[in-house]
């Protein structure tokens, strides 16, 4: 156990080099799929072997364009709007959950739905409804055009006001604010998050919070791993797509400690630049990145003289969560994508 009380395991990769010439790889544990992605995934999998080809899944099921693939050459559809889903065939909703009146729409047109929203998703969710019912305002603090954002968005529109940054927090006009709550995205920086609570705070004493925070565990672990680390490297590389929140996320809490990040699908978008001057650098993934795509990544530093690799272990994750239960049958014929 260090000092920063990261958990290491030392692997030499490649032959001893001299002390000066050394580089070393520190490669951070939390990190890639968390549960719901996991879910997510092995929902898609397991009914593509119940039902056959084709399976329609409305948005991506994860936002990474690597699972995405794989998937789609495994037989899966992915439709932006349920109008592209012929009438009555099988949609899979993703991981980022949906509005009601998509759900409205997918019993008008009479598909059968499997629903793959993350558990704690469908928190946040459900949240907005009691919220709502309660007649409180209900402040969401997300990113506008962010897939769980507008479903959650969805959920009590006529309550429910968006805020990104703490200028939005300072333009809003609320009429009863002895009748607020705040919620927020599941993927949000946990900084950032705090600086927005805090204005709000200040602004409307009385506005109350969900009992326990919407920000994901995984989302937390990981960004946690990343700021700890951050002093003992020069470079930090995200695998994860541009479209994923929590992996963009990682690299700003990265920058924000005064350390270059970089986000990359894969280890093809590693820049020699990226690497100059960084005798250390830190690996980690995003939620929704498959684990050979880190490794992939490690494998290409070996060839650029990173010969020494650390694990860092800031937390143990041990998070299921069960299927939807029209699958539920089927858990032992689960697949894992990228792995």
């Amino acid at each position: 156990m260090s000092s920063t009380g990261l958990v290491y395991e030392t692997e030499n990769l490649a032959p001893p080099l001299p002390v000066a010439t050394r580089k070393k790889i520190i490669l951070l544990k939390p990190r890639g799929f968390c549960a719901g992605v996991v879910r997510a995934i092995d929902v898609v999998k397991i009914a593509l072997d119940l039902y056959g080809a084709p399976i329609y899944v409305r948005k991506e099921i994860v936002h990474n364009r690597h699972v995405v693939d794989e998937l789609r050459c495994a037989g899966a559809i992915f439709v932006e709007e349920l109008n592209e889903v012929p009438e009555g065939a099988r949609v899979i909703f993703s991981a980022h959950g949906v509005s009601p009146a998509v759900r409205q729409e997918a019993k008008q047109r009479r598909l059968q739905v499997i629903d793959a929203t993350c558990p704690l998703v469908t928190k946040v969710h459900l949240e907005a409804v009691r919220f709502a019912k309660q007649g409180y305002t209900i402040i969401l603090i997300g990113h506008r055009d962010h897939d769980e954002v507008i479903g959650t968005l969805g959920e009590a529109p006529e309550s429910t006001i968006l805020v990104s940054d703490v200028e939005d927090v300072n333009r809003l006009a609320i009429k009863d604010p002895d009748r607020m709550v705040y919620l927020t995205q599941t993927t949000l920086s946990l900084d950032e998050t705090k600086d927005i609570v805090a204005r709000l705070l200040e602004r409307f004493p009385k506005i109350i919070g969900p009992k326990t925070q919407d920000i994901c565990y995984a989302t937390e672990n990981r960004q946690l791993a990343v700021k700890a680390v951050a002093p003992l490297c020069q470079a930090l590389l995200v695998v994860g797509s541009q479209n994923s929140s929590n992996s963009r996320r990682l690299v700003e809490v990265c920058q924000k400690a005064g350390i270059p990040a970089y986000l990359l699908d894969d280890c093809r978008e590693v820049r020699p630049e990226m690497l100059e001057g960084a005798e250390t650098v830190a690996v980690t993934a995003g939620a929704s990145a498959p684990e050979h795509l880190v490794q992939e990544l490690i494998s290409h530093l070996r060839t650029q003289g990173y010969g020494d690799l650390e694990e860092a272990e800031i937390k143990e994750e041990d998070v299921r969560f069960t299927l939807p239960s029209d699958l539920e049958s089927f858990t032992p014929r689960l697949h894992r994508v990228g792995s």
